[in-house]
């Protein structure tokens, strides 16, 4: 079976990301962290009831997320900087 697809909408398979991209989510790191805790804690909490401790843990997983978003949000722009 062959495929009928306009030349253009075929995206380049050997592209790599630019210095810019590269910088931008270096930047997002924290976040993308905490993201991940924030998931990993969620995860370990889908097959048993929720004890006290569990609990503060989530807390204290959604408020690094949560200070995350608060930094990167409040990062002051440098000239020539990209923030995504």
């Amino acid at each position: 079976m062959k495929n009928i697809v306009p030349l253009a909408a075929v995206p380049p398979l050997d592209v790599e990301p630019s210095a810019a991209e590269l910088d931008a989510i270096e930047a997002e790191m924290p976040l993308i962290r905490a993201d991940v805790e924030l998931l990993d804690v969620c995860i370990s909490l889908l097959d048993r009831p929720i004890s006290e401790l569990d609990a503060r843990r989530l807390r204290r997983a959604r408020r690094r997320v949560l200070a995350a978003r608060r930094d990167l949000a409040n990062r002051t722009a440098i000239p020539g900087e990209v923030i995504a």
